[in-house]
C-alpha cells in the first residue's frame, strides 16, 4: 500500500469528522493529539487488512464499513447513507415511493415491523405491528442488518416477494406473498359518523397533509354533516409514524388559537428553539376533539398529541405512543452520500420530554385483537425504549421520578378496570378462529377505539345540552 493512499484516507476521515460535527473545535493540543492518534490507529488497521488479508480488498468498501460501524455506535436513528439510500431519503415525505409499505426497525438482531401503512401491499396481506421478519424469499434474515434487509425487500413494481414472519400467539413461520408496488399514500381519510361527528384519519405527515385535513373538515361539514351541526371530531393518529415537522405545526394550528406547539432542545440544553401556533388561516377552536394514539404513533404524531393535550384542546384516547422524540438532520457529504444525525429532541409545550417515554392518553382504551385488522393487539407494539442504543430523554430528576411512579400507578389501576365488552370480544374471537386474515376496506364502525371515541363525544354533547 502506498503512502499516498494512507494520507488520503487520513485526510478523508478527518474532513468527514469535522464536517458532521461543525460545533467541534480543537480546544487544546491534547485533544488534537488524541484525535490524530485515533486516526493513526485506523490507518494501521487498514494497512494490516490491505497488506495481509488473504484476498484482495476494496479500500472504499473498507472505509465505508468503518463509517457505518461508527454510526452504529450512536442511537438507532443516526446512520450513514450510501449512494443507494441517500437519493431515496425524502421519497416518503412526498407521498410516493416503491416498496411494500412497512416501517421496520431492528432489536436484538431481529427485524421487527413497527407499522404496516394503511392500504399498502403489506397492510392488505395482513402483516401487523410486532411481526418479526425472519425470512425473505425463504432465506433467513438472521445475521443481516437493517439496511441489508430493507435492500432485499426492495424490487421492481409488480414483482413478488415472500416474507416470513414470527407472530406472537401463532406457531411457526407465517409466510405472506406480496406484490411490490409504487406506494402512493392517501394521507387523509375522513368519514361522517352518526350525522354530526367527523372521523379524520391521518396516516403520515406528508407535505400539505394539514391542508387536506382542513379541506376535508370544511367539505364534510358543509355537505355531509346534518344541518351543518358538527358536534365532535375524532382525529386518528394511530400507527402514524410521523413525517414533516412543519406539518405537525400546521395541523396543531388548525385547532389551537395561540401558544407553543413544540420546543426543540439541542446539544446545549439551555438553548431551546420554540415553535408556535400559526395564527392565520382556517381554525376550529370550539368543536370537542378526541385524538387517538397507540404504540405505533411516533414523532410528528406525538408532537401534535402533546400540544393538544397540554393546551387541553383534545382528550387523548388509546394507548401510550411510540416515544420517538429525537430530531434528525441529513448532512450531505457529496452528491451521492450523506449521514443522518440525531441533533436534538422534542418537548411538549409544558416541557414534557417524549424521547423513549412517549405520550400517555387521558383515557386508556386498548384495541381489541382483530377489531380492526390493521392494528396490533395489546402489548405487541415495539417502542422507542425497546430499540438498541436508544437515546434517553434525560437523567431522571426527583420530580420526574414521582411523576413516572404516579403514572405507572395510574396505568395499573386502569388495567384492573374492565370495559363491558364481553359479548363483542367473544364474537371477534369466534370470527378469528374461523378464518385467517382477509383484507377488507376499513370501516370506522368496525373499529372499537373509534366507537369508544364517538361514545365519549356523544357524552360531551349531552352534557352541553
Amino acid at each position: 500500500m502506498n503512502m499516498f493512499l494512507i494520507k488520503n484516507v487520513k485526510v478523508f476521515l478527518l474532513c468527514f469528522l469535522l464536517y458532521i460535527t461543525p460545533q467541534y473545535s480543537f480546544s487544546s493540543d491534547k485533544s488534537k493529539t488524541s484525535r490524530f492518534e485515533k486516526l493513526e490507529l485506523f490507518n494501521k488497521v487498514l494497512y494490516l487488512v490491505e497488506s495481509q488479508y488473504y484476498r484482495p480488498v476494496d479500500s472504499e468498501k473498507l472505509i465505508e464499513g468503518a463509517i457505518k460501524g461508527m454510526m452504529n455506535t450512536l442511537d438507532p436513528h443516526s446512520a450513514y447513507l450510501g449512494r443507494d439510500i441517500f437519493s431515496k431519503v425524502q421519497e416518503e415525505t412526498k407521498g410516493e415511493f416503491g416498496g411494500l409499505g412497512i416501517e421496520v426497525t431492528q432489536k436484538d438482531g431481529m427485524i421487527i415491523i413497527i407499522t404496516p401503512i394503511e392500504d399498502t401491499p403489506a397492510f392488505k396481506v395482513g402483516l401487523k405491528s410486532g411481526d418479526r421478519i425472519v425470512e425473505i424469499n425463504h432465506e433467513s434474515t438472521i445475521g443481516l442488518n437493517l439496511d441489508q434487509v430493507v435492500e432485499r425487500m426492495r424490487g421492481a413494481p409488480k414483482s413478488k416477494i415472500i416474507i416470513g414472519v414470527i407472530r406472537d400467539g401463532s406457531d411457526g413461520v407465517k409466510r405472506f406473498t406480496i406484490v411490490r408496488e409504487i406506494i402512493k399514500i392517501k394521507a387523509v381519510k375522513a368519514y361522517v359518523l352518526d350525522d354530526h361527528y367527523i372521523c379524520i384519519r391521518l396516516t403520515q405527515f406528508q407535505k400539505n397533509s394539514s391542508d387536506m385535513i382542513k379541506k376535508s373538515l370544511i367539505k364534510l361539514t358543509k355537505n355531509k354533516v346534518k344541518d351543518q351541526e358538527l358536534k365532535g371530531i375524532i382525529l386518528d393518529l394511530r400507527a402514524n409514524p410521523g413525517g414533516l415537522l412543519e406539518e405537525a405545526i400546521n395541523l396543531s394550528s388548525l385547532f389551537l388559537k395561540e401558544g407553543l406547539v413544540v420546543m426543540i432542545e439541542g446539544k446545549n440544553s439551555k438553548s431551546r428553539e420554540k415553535r408556535y401556533v400559526k395564527k392565520g388561516g382556517f381554525k376550529n377552536l370550539k368543536t370537542p376533539i378526541v385524538l387517538l394514539i397507540n404504540g405505533a404513533s411516533a414523532s410528528a404524531s406525538e408532537i401534535v398529541a402533546g400540544a393538544l393535550q397540554d393546551q387541553k384542546r383534545a382528550v387523548l384516547m388509546g394507548s401510550r405512543s411510540f416515544g420517538k422524540g429525537s430530531v434528525q438532520t441529513v448532512a450531505k457529504i457529496d452528491d451521492e452520500k450523506g449521514v443522518k444525525l440525531t441533533i436534538a429532541q422534542y418537548m411538549t409545550p409544558n416541557g414534557r420530554k417524549i424521547q423513549a417515554i412517549g405520550i400517555d392518553p387521558d383515557v386508556r382504551v386498548e384495541q381489541l385483537d382483530n377489531a380492526w385488522r390493521g392494528m396490533a393487539k395489546k402489548g405487541s407494539f415495539v417502542r422507542e425504549k425497546d430499540l438498541r442504543n436508544h437515546l434517553t430523554a434525560t437523567i431522571e430528576t426527583n420530580d420526574e421520578k414521582i411523576e413516572r411512579e404516579n403514572r405507572e400507578k395510574f396505568e395499573r389501576i386502569e388495567r384492573i378496570k374492565k370495559l363491558n365488552i364481553k359479548k363483542r370480544l367473544k364474537k371477534i374471537q369466534k370470527e378469528s378462529k374461523k378464518k385467517d386474515f382477509v383484507y377488507r376496506k376499513y370501516n370506522p364502525q368496525d373499529d372499537f377505539q373509534v366507537m369508544q371515541a364517538l361514545n365519549f363525544l356523544k357524552g360531551v354533547a349531552k352534557l352541553k345540552n
